[in-house]
């Protein structure tokens, strides 16, 4: 299986500052180290070109990002100070979800090692998300041909706000949601499927109502590529969750998302999405059970690269 890594994922940030940047760093090193990925299967994007970035931003949001002349008022809103590494950082996600893609097209499952960043409106960035890697992804490939529907199955516990309202009006894109009702943002979006759970819903309702929504969605939309937000903040130790999954539930829901995809034979991007706690080296197992699941996936079909 082939994952996406770039040493940019992991910007610099002033001492302190709450989001888990090194996450992305750490995470890399333990997928090597417990030999869950070889260096073999390791691809490196290059940062995204300007032009990839207007795929889904208003031109003007994106010079202003790369130009570093955004105002104090939108950077809070990101919640990121604009240096060349946060717009480093936010290139090289896009550019390894874009290639994340690809290779997922190619091989039926392959992941990134960030991603996900689903608060980026088309002119203007929240939420710690600077530009909609997967809306970006979405755009590109369909304006070439490369598919023809695609799927966003966003199941981290915020709700995918700017990736809803991006894809509003394009019929190619549906959304799908699942997220806890009373939490960030405040205000939500229209998704094409939204499901607010109830904060403390913990592992069998979870599971159980996701399971129904995909026995009904991938008929029903039938794409050629399913993008999977696998944020890992419903689990009940998030900073800033408030649902209650445990990490066997949280390997529960891999299996299951993926085991739906391959089943009914469509190829799957994996993104890293959200998961906020003090504790990084849990943090980081959690997100890594993405990538046993999706490995576990292709092995059990018998494929290889």
């Amino acid at each position: 299986m082939p994952i996406v890594y770039h040493p940019a994922y992991s910007a610099a940030l002033p001492p302190g500052h709450r989001f888990p940047m090194d996450k992305f760093r750490r995470l890399y090193e333990h997928l090597l180290d417990g030999a869950l990925v070889l260096p073999s299967q390791v691809r490196t994007p290059r940062p995204a070109p300007r032009d990839l970035l207007y795929a889904a931003h208003e031109s003007d949001y994106v010079d202003s990002v790369l130009e570093r002349r955004l105002d104090e008022k939108a950077m809070r809103r990101i919640g990121f100070p604009l240096t060349e590494s946060v717009v480093m950082r936010s290139r090289g996600a896009v550019a390894g979800t874009l290639l994340t893609a690809r290779l997922a097209l190619e091989h039926g499952i392959a992941c990134n090692t960030a991603g996900g960043s689903h608060h980026a409106f088309a002119g203007h960035g929240s939420g710690y998300c600077v530009f909609n890697d997967v809306a970006v992804a979405a755009r590109a490939l369909l304006e070439e041909g490369a598919v023809r529907q695609v799927l966003v199955i966003d199941l981290d516990v915020h709700q995918g706000d700017g990736t809803a309202a991006i894809c509003t009006h394009d019929p190619r894109v549906f959304t799908f949601s699942m997220h806890c009702a009373r939490n960030f943002p405040s205000v939500k979006q229209v998704s094409d499927r939204d499901v607010a759970l109830e904060p403390g819903t913990g592992d069998r309702d979870y599971l159980d109502i996701l399971s129904l929504e995909l026995r009904v969605l991938l008929p029903q939309v039938a794409p050629d590529l399913v993008f999977y937000n696998a944020g890992v903040d419903p689990h009940a130790g998030d900073r800033l969750g408030y649902l209650s999954l445990t990490d066997a539930g949280l390997e529960a829901r891999e299996q299951a998302v993926l085991a739906a995809c391959r089943q009914a034979g469509i190829p799957v991007a994996g993104v890293l999405g959200g998961g906020y706690t003090h504790d990084v080296a849990a943090l980081v197992a959690r997100h890594a059970l993405l990538f046993r699941a999706a490995q576990a996936a292709l092995n059990s079909e018998g494929i290889s690269e």
